[in-house]
């Protein structure tokens, strides 16, 4: 009987550890990424500079590149500023944005691309896409999964918690996600990928059910652990399906109707995977998502972010505009406008009693 399997695209090292970039030369020559030294180095003008004068001593070989927001323009003159100067690979150290363009910039010159992060805001960090603002609003492109990804915890320590509470309200969201990816296989016959959904669900459920909180060092490795492997799954299913349901849809909602006053990506997640849990029928799950997100500081309720239950309503029932094709509880419920209110209505009732 033939033995049959499948090449997963992962990183080759993923380090998560207090202390991880003082060793980070050292790593990249071990597993023979970069044994000469010669790396091309994507930071931001802030923070980054800060670990730039802390690492360059150990790095000599690097060169050091700062970023300008994240944009597709941006990523475009970085891939032209490191063109032809024979880098070993590209290092993203920062958070989402500085990452997703050094990962775009990399794919565009053909190197491998080693991925630091310095928070932990979201699932992007290990994905294989890179969302970057372009003219004619934000992109998502496709682009190989890091070679490498390596976190510090002293340096994620260091960032606000604000940083860390997203990074929480995307890892919890996985599982409302993948309740959408199942529903569309019931309905419309989508294909789920198992060990996509499997991957996905685990990475969910251990920073859902973890005790520890955001001053926790073995909570913050699981939650590390969780966007790492939600990143994996993203690239094993080949989209991002096992981490954006309709909590994405209204998280993006949020985003276009309201640009100037959204929150941050994870507290939008959270909160718009609570409402989805309980559209669903699920009460019980999404009381406990409630529960867990107030322990962390995260909103469950719309005025906690500064918008109204009108205004939630509104995100809500534009949300599926967001991804068209993606088929969710949103699109299966198909609600009205005051359906969604009087539902909302019920929601902020069950996650109070």
């Amino acid at each position: 009987m033939p033995v049959l399997t499948r090449l997963i695209p992962s990183p080759v090292v993923v380090d998560i550890r207090a202390g991880a970039l003082d060793d980070l030369a050292g790593i990249l020559a071990d597993q023979r990424i970069s044994a000469s030294g010669r790396l091309a180095f994507a930071i931001s003008g802030g923070s980054g500079q800060k670990l730039r004068a802390e690492m360059a001593p150990a790095l000599p070989g690097a060169d050091w590149y700062e970023v300008c927001g994240g944009t597709i323009d941006a990523a475009v003159k970085l891939a032209d500023d490191i063109k032809g100067k024979r880098y070993d690979a590209v290092v993203g150290l920062g958070g989402g944005k500085i990452i997703d363009v050094a990962k775009y910039a990399a794919a565009r010159v053909g190197l491998p691309l080693v991925a630091v992060a310095t928070n932990l805001s979201h699932d992007g960090l290990c994905s294989p896409v890179s969302t970057l603002d372009n003219d004619n609003g934000r992109g998502s492109y496709g682009v190989p999964t890091p070679i490498a990804m390596v976190i510090d915890l002293d340096v994620i320590r260091d960032a606000p918690v604000r940083f860390v509470r997203s990074g929480i309200g995307d890892a919890i969201s996985n599982i409302s996600s993948i309740a959408d990816w199942e529903l569309s296989q019931r309905i419309t016959g989508e294909k789920v990928d198992g060990l996509a959904a499997a991957m996905g669900r685990t990475a969910g459920e251990s920073v859902l059910r973890h005790p520890g909180g955001v001053g926790d060092d073995e909570f913050l490795t699981v939650l590390a652990e969780a966007l790492v492997l939600t990143g994996i799954a993203m690239s094993i299913s080949g989209d991002s399906r096992p981490a954006s349901g309709a909590c994405h849809e209204i998280s993006h909602a949020f985003d276009l109707l309201y640009p100037k006053r959204a929150a941050s990506h994870g507290e939008q997640c959270g909160l718009g995977a609570a409402f989805a849990m309980h559209l669903r029928g699920a009460h019980e799950e999404s009381r406990l998502f409630a529960e867990v997100l107030r322990r962390h500081g995260l909103p469950v309720l719309p005025e906690e972010i500064g918008f109204t239950p009108d205004e939630f309503v509104r995100a809500v029932e534009y949300a599926p505009q967001t991804r068209p094709g993606r088929f969710t509880i949103l699109e299966h419920l198909d609600l009205t406008h005051d359906q969604i209110r009087d539902a909302y209505a019920d929601y902020a009732k069950t996650i109070s009693s």
